[in-house]
């Protein structure tokens, strides 16, 4: 009886958010790495490169944003005049948190005509100091366009600036920032796992450290490795980066099995980010009700934010 009572509930909030989504003329946008009810009821669901183009396009008054905090703030430098809510403004980002926007600049001066590039995992103030933000889908493909003798900064994520050194034969200069749950995998409970899936192809998000993308059949964005698993003949993954993209690759390939790597510190199964999983359906509705937490951006900060955003979206060719 319990069970039927807890499922009649949630479709009676999900018929709520989708009324006050009609009548409030809101799009819901949602991250990979957020829970399935969540990925199952938005009207889009992304990496970070796509969330930024829906963004920038959507006729929508009002933009809410189920992700991380860094996330809403892309949204509302893109949409000025819109009005970007987020389930939880709790939701924040460790990469984003590594990478001060004063501490950023004194290192920026201390290193004198570099390029800065910076993850889009960033805080809207680290962006307004950058000249291009890229993506884990992008990031190869800029920095690559960059003049061969151009001295870059990369920032924060030190294994994706890394990763990308090894691509490109690039010297970039990485700032020591790193993603709490790709820097958790384990490469012995990884090895572990392989030799109980002999057959299964290993997936690494580029944010992963060495030792794991060097064991791995395929390293990309979360986007790319979603593409991957569907097109591929294999019929078994373990997969390396946030769980919550499990979702998305059982639904494309429902008859594939996806085995998500754990972290090295825990006994759970899977790795998940702590700040993804505050947004909640009920978080959702009280949002839409109230349209709060709202995003509020200094308009100076904002405008300086929005050039390498849009550079980023111009060299992106979409």
């Amino acid at each position: 009886m319990l069970k039927s009572f807890v499922i009649m509930d949630k479709k009676f909030l999900i018929s709520k958010i989708n009324r006050l989504r009609k009548e409030k003329n809101a799009v819901i946008m949602a991250h990979y790495y957020q829970i399935p009810e969540i990925q199952d009821i938005a009207d889009f669901v992304g990496d970070s490169l796509a969330l930024a183009q829906q963004a920038e396009k959507t006729a929508a008054d009002i933009i809410v944003l189920c992700g991380v905090y860094f996330m809403g703030e892309t949204a509302k430098i893109l949409n000025p005049r819109k009005k970007v809510i987020i389930p939880d403004e709790n939701a924040g980002c460790s990469l984003a948190d590594s990478c001060s926007a004063e501490e950023f600049e004194k290192f920026i001066k201390a290193y004198p005509n570099h390029t800065v590039v910076t993850y889009v995992n960033t805080t809207a103030a680290v962006k307004a100091l950058s000249d291009i933000t890229v993506t884990s889908t992008n990031a190869k493909k800029i920095v690559e366009s960059l003049p061969k003798d151009e001295k870059i900064i990369f920032a924060p994520d030190k294994n994706l600036g890394d990763y990308i050194n090894s691509q490109t034969g690039r010297k970039m200069l990485l700032w020591e920032g790193a993603c709490h749950v790709h820097e958790q995998f384990s490469l012995e409970k990884l090895l572990k796992l392989k030799s109980q899936y002999l057959d299964a192809q290993i997936l690494a998000h580029p944010e992963c450290k060495k030792p794991i993308l060097l064991v791995a059949d395929f390293i990309g964005s979360t986007q790319a490795l979603l593409n991957y698993s569907e097109k591929s003949e294999k019929n078994q993954f373990l997969v390396a980066t946030e769980s919550g993209i499990l979702h998305q690759m059982q639904k494309q390939s429902p008859k594939k099995e996806f085995i998500p790597v754990p972290p090295d510190d825990s006994t759970c199964a899977c790795n998940e980010c702590n700040f993804m999983r505050l947004n909640t359906l009920e978080k959702l509705y009280e949002c839409l009700l109230t349209e709060k937490p709202e995003i509020v951006l200094d308009e100076n900060i904002r405008k300086k934010a929005v050039k390498p955003i849009k550079k980023m979206l111009e060299m992106s060719g979409k």
